[in-house]
C-alpha cells in the first residue's frame, strides 16, 4: 500500500499509509492523544479528525486540553447541542448562526414565540439529553446547489442565504448527528463525538439582528458558556457573579456619576459627581502626556465630507458616521458634513500647516476630541460601548527610523500611566500584516521589526495575531488584566503609511529632497467612557481618594455640631479636598450607610465629643470602625492623599 509523509510540529515525520485521517495520526502517534484529540491542524487550517491527510502535510493534533481544544468544544456545542435542542423544543424555529465568543458561545435564531430567561432551564434539559446519547458526529461535503436545496426543504432559510451569498461554489460542510439526524451548515471543526464535552451553562438571552442590520428580522440569541470541568464552570460562574455586583452601571446609578435614556441613545449624560471622575483623570492624561513631549491641540467635530472622501473613511466608514446636511447661506446647495468618527484626519491637517522638517520630527500631537460612531442599538452596553465618546487620543509623524524610539517611548508612558491607574499586568498584542494591505513588503519588514524589537528591549510580554494587521500597517494591542481576572482591550499603537500621503503631508529631509512621514496613532487608555467604566469595576466603586468624585463627608451628630462641621468643611474645601456637609435631621447610622453606598471613602462624625476636644471621628470606606484623630492631624493626612500620582 502506498504510504504519505506528514511533518510533525516538532519536526519530525511519520509514515502513513495513504486515505489516512488525523484521527488514524493521533491513534499513530499515541492512545492517550488519540483519547483527547478533538481536531487538526493541517498546514496552520483548522480541520476535522475526520479529514484526510495529503503527502507533506504539516499536521498537529489539537487537544481538548488546549485552548483551541476548548473553543472547538464550545463550538460544538453551539452549533450541534444548543442549535438541536432548539429545533426539539421550537419545531417551527429558524437557526441562523451560532459561533464561539470569549468564554462561551451563543446561537441565534428566530423561533415563532417568544423565549425568555425563564426557558433556559428547559432547553439546558434538553441539551443534556441531547449529550447522552453519545452521539458520533459525521462531515459530508456538498455543492452549492445541493446545500441550498437541503436547506430549503428544511425551510431553513438563513442557512439558505448564508450559502447563496457565499462566493464558494463547492465544498459546504455539512454536520449530522448519525443517532438523531440533525444536520446543520458550520465552517467546523466540530468535535468527532459528544464524549468530550465538559460542562455547561446557559447565561442569557437577548434580541440581535440578522447580520446586525436593522432592517432585518430581529432574531433570539442565547448566550452559553462551556469548560472542561465542574470545577473550572464553577470558578467562571463565581467570576460572572462577582461582575454582576460590580457592574459600572448599577454603580453609576449607586454613587449618582451618570445615566442613559432614549432620547439620545449611546451618549452618557454626566452627573456632577461622574463629571468629576471624568475632568480628574483627562487632567491626570493630559499632564503626563506634555510630559512626554506632546502638544495638545483641538479640532472641529463637524467636517464636510471632502475630508473623509480624502482620507478614505467616506467609502470605508461612512456607514458608522453620522451625516449632517445643511443649506449654505448665499449658495443654491446643500453642503454634507459628518461628526468626526475619530481624530486623525484633523490633525493631519494640522501638521501641513507650514513645511515642515526633518528637525521637527517626530512631531506629537494628542486631543481629547469628541468623536462619534453609530454603534447598532443592540451592541450599546452602558460606558463601554457609546456613540458618543472622547479618547486620549494622540498621533505622532515620524520618519520609519524613528518608529522604533517612538514605539518605545509610547510603551513607556502607557505603563506608568496603567501603574498608576492600578493595572499592573497587561499584554501586548503585536498584529501583523494581512493579506490585503498596502504598502511594499520591505516598509512593513521595516515597521514590524521595529514594534517587536522595542517590545523585546522592555521586555514586555507579548504575542503575535498573524495577519491581524491594519490594512495601512502593523498595530499594538495592550490588554489590561482586572482584578477578577478579565481582560480589557484598551490602549493601541498602529503605523500608519497610507494616511499622510492621503493628504500630500511631507517633511524635507537631510539631503533636502521631500519625503512623507509615518504616522502612528495612538491611545493608552481609549476611550474615557469605558476607561471609567472598567475602573469602576475593578475598583468595585471605590476609587483612590485622587478620583473620588467626593473625598469626605462631614456628617454632623447632632444640631449642636452643624457649625463646626460647617467651618471644617469650609477648610477642606479652600484646600482643594472635594468635602461635602450632611447636617439632616437623620440618624448618623443612617447617614454611614447612605455615604458607604456612594463609595466615599471618608466619612467623619462630629457630635459634642469632638467639639470639645478639636478632633473627628473617622470611618474609613469598608471599615466598621471609627477612629479618632486631632483635627489637624487628619487635615495633613488628607492633603498628602489628595495629590495625584504626578504630584507625589
Amino acid at each position: 500500500m502506498e504510504n504519505i509523509k506528514v511533518i510533525l510540529p516538532d519536526g519530525s515525520s511519520k509514515q502513513l499509509p495513504k486515505g489516512s485521517t488525523g484521527a488514524d495520526l493521533a491513534l499513530a502517534i499515541g492512545s492517550g492523544l488519540a483519547k483527547d484529540a478533538v481536531a487538526i491542524e493541517i498546514n496552520n487550517e483548522q480541520k476535522d479528525l475526520s479529514d484526510l491527510l495529503e503527502d507533506n502535510d504539516s499536521v498537529s493534533i489539537i487537544t481538548i486540553k488546549s485552548d483551541d481544544g476548548l473553543e472547538i468544544m464550545r463550538h460544538t456545542l453551539a452549533a450541534q447541542v444548543l442549535a438541536s435542542a432548539i429545533k426539539n423544543l421550537y419545531p417551527d424555529a429558524k437557526l441562523a448562526i451560532g459561533p464561539t465568543i470569549e468564554q462561551g458561545f451563543y446561537y441565534d435564531f428566530l423561533p415563532t414565540k417568544p423565549v425568555s430567561i425563564d426557558d433556559l432551564a428547559k432547553i439546558e434539559k434538553e441539551m443534556k439529553k441531547i449529550l447522552s446519547t453519545q452521539s458520533p458526529i459525521k462531515k459530508t461535503y456538498h455543492s452549492k446547489s445541493d446545500a441550498i436545496s437541503l436547506f430549503d426543504k428544511q425551510d431553513e432559510t438563513f442557512k439558505a442565504e448564508i450559502i447563496s451569498d457565499s462566493d464558494q461554489a463547492e465544498n459546504f460542510q455539512i454536520y449530522t448527528q448519525e443517532k438523531s439526524g440533525f444536520v446543520d451548515l458550520c465552517r467546523g471543526p466540530h468535535l468527532p463525538n459528544f464524549n468530550l464535552i465538559g460542562e455547561f451553562k446557559l447565561t442569557k438571552v437577548s434580541g440581535a439582528y440578522w447580520r446586525g442590520d436593522s432592517t432585518k428580522p430581529m432574531l433570539t440569541r442565547i448566550y452559553g458558556t462551556a469548560w472542561r470541568t465542574k470545577k473550572e464552570l464553577q470558578s467562571y460562574l463565581e467570576k460572572l457573579e462577582k461582575a454582576e455586583q460590580v457592574d459600572h452601571r448599577k454603580l453609576g446609578k449607586e454613587m449618582d456619576l451618570f445615566h442613559f435614556q432614549e432620547e439620545a441613545p449611546g451618549m452618557v449624560f454626566w452627573h456632577p459627581k461622574g463629571w468629576t471622575i471624568y475632568t480628574q483623570l483627562q487632567s491626570y492624561v493630559r499632564e503626563m502626556q506634555k510630559r512626554a513631549g506632546y502638544s495638545e491641540v483641538n479640532t472641529p467635530e463637524v467636517v464636510d465630507r471632502k475630508l473623509w472622501e480624502t482620507s478614505g473613511h467616506w467609502d470605508k466608514y461612512r456607514e458608522n458616521m453620522f451625516i449632517t446636511e445643511i443649506d449654505e447661506e448665499h449658495a443654491n446647495e446643500k453642503r454634507t458634513n459628518a461628526l468626526k468618527p475619530m481624530n486623525c484626519p484633523n490633525h493631519v491637517q494640522i501638521y501641513n500647516q507650514g513645511i515642515k522638517s526633518y528637525r521637527d520630527l517626530p512631531f506629537r500631537l494628542s486631543e481629547f476630541g469628541k468623536c462619534h460612531r453609530y454603534e447598532p442599538s443592540g451592541t450599546m452596553h452602558g460606558l463601554m460601548r457609546v456613540r458618543g465618546f472622547a479618547q486620549d487620543d494622540g498621533h505622532i509623524f515620524c520618519t520609519e527610523d524613528q518608529i522604533e524610539s517612538e514605539t518605545k517611548g509610547f510603551i513607556d508612558l502607557l505603563s506608568a500611566m496603567y501603574k498608576d491607574l492600578g493595572f499592573t499586568e497587561f499584554k501586548i498584542k503585536l498584529s501583523t500584516r494581512p493579506e490585503q494591505r498596502i504598502g511594499s513588503d520591505a516598509s512593513w519588514d521595516k515597521a514590524e521589526k521595529a514594534l517587536e524589537d522595542a517590545i523585546e528591549k522592555l521586555e514586555l510580554e507579548y504575542f503575535i495575531d498573524e495577519g491581524d494587521g491594519a490594512f495601512y500597517g502593523p498595530k499594538l494591542d495592550f490588554v489590561l488584566t482586572d482584578a477578577i481576572g478579565r481582560k480589557w482591550q484598551c490602549g493601541t499603537l498602529q503605523v500608519d503609511f497610507n494616511l499622510p500621503g492621503r493628504f500630500d503631508s511631507t517633511f524635507v529631509g537631510e539631503d533636502g529632497a521631500k519625503y512623507t512621514p509615518v504616522l502612528l496613532h495612538r491611545a493608552a487608555l481609549g476611550s474615557f467612557e469605558r476607561f471609567i467604566g472598567i475602573l469602576l469595576e475593578n475598583y468595585e466603586g471605590k476609587l483612590p481618594f485622587w478620583l473620588a468624585p467626593t473625598q469626605v463627608v462631614l456628617a454632623a451628630i447632632t444640631d449642636d455640631a452643624n457649625e463646626y462641621a460647617v467651618n471644617l468643611n469650609n477648610t477642606l474645601v479652600n484646600e482643594g479636598i472635594r468635602s461635602e456637609l450632611d447636617i439632616r435631621n437623620e440618624q448618623i447610622s443612617y447617614k454611614v450607610r447612605e455615604h458607604s453606598l456612594q463609595k466615599i471613602p471618608y466619612i467623619v462624625a462630629i457630635g459634642k465629643k469632638e467639639i470639645n476636644d478639636n478632633t473627628v471621628s473617622v470611618r474609613t470606606l469598608g471599615s466598621d470602625k471609627n477612629i479618632v484623630m486631632a483635627t489637624d492631624e487628619f487635615l495633613e493626612k488628607l492633603l498628602l492623599e489628595l495629590k495625584n500620582p504626578i504630584q507625589n
